[in-house]
């Protein structure tokens, strides 16, 4: 059984989507692969899984770094995608990596690999792939469009340089 409820972000809506395990996945509205693989979701004002994922998202908007880690994640897809999103869940607050260096750490010889895994990611924020920038430090691609990216980074670190 699956359960939804809509986020009210800054950014507009996000659907959040759990099950009985875990949060599945937190999509902007109309950004790509939204809600791709789900079966129907029954409605929820309120279950403890969307109640800890709404708190931890109102308490990042609100200018704090929560701590992600504390909420439970029912994440699919393949092993190679979730052993990419791991990595992503690593990358602080405030900071930014290259595809290259995670294809690096992950033992892995192609960036673009990592790139469809990174443009994949079912929970945007929670597992912060809006962090992740091209080998020259350049934005590139985010499901949620390059906006919505621009704005996350910049609400981490004020300082950071964002280059297109």
């Amino acid at each position: 059984m699956l359960y939804k409820t809509i986020y009210h972000s800054p950014l507009g809506p996000m659907s959040l989507v759990a099950s009985d395990k875990g949060l599945v996945g937190a999509w902007f509205e109309g950004q790509k692969y939204f809600e791709k693989g789900l079966t129907e979701a029954n409605y929820l004002d309120s279950s403890p899984i969307l109640d800890k994922a709404s708190q931890l998202l109102t308490q990042y908007f609100s200018g704090k770094c929560p701590d992600f880690s504390q909420l439970a994640l029912d994440i699919r897809g393949t092993e190679f995608q979730q052993k990419v999103w791991r990595m992503l869940q690593t990358i602080p607050c405030g900071q930014t990596v290259t595809y290259g260096q995670i294809a690096q750490d992950l033992g892995i010889q192609s960036g673009q690999a990592i790139g469809g895994a990174v443009g994949r990611n079912p929970l945007s924020i929670i597992v912060p792939c809006h962090r992740v920038l091209s080998s020259k430090g350049e934005l590139t691609g985010y499901a949620g469009g390059l906006e919505k990216k621009i704005w996350l980074l910049q609400h981490e670190n004020p300082a950071v340089e964002v280059r297109q």
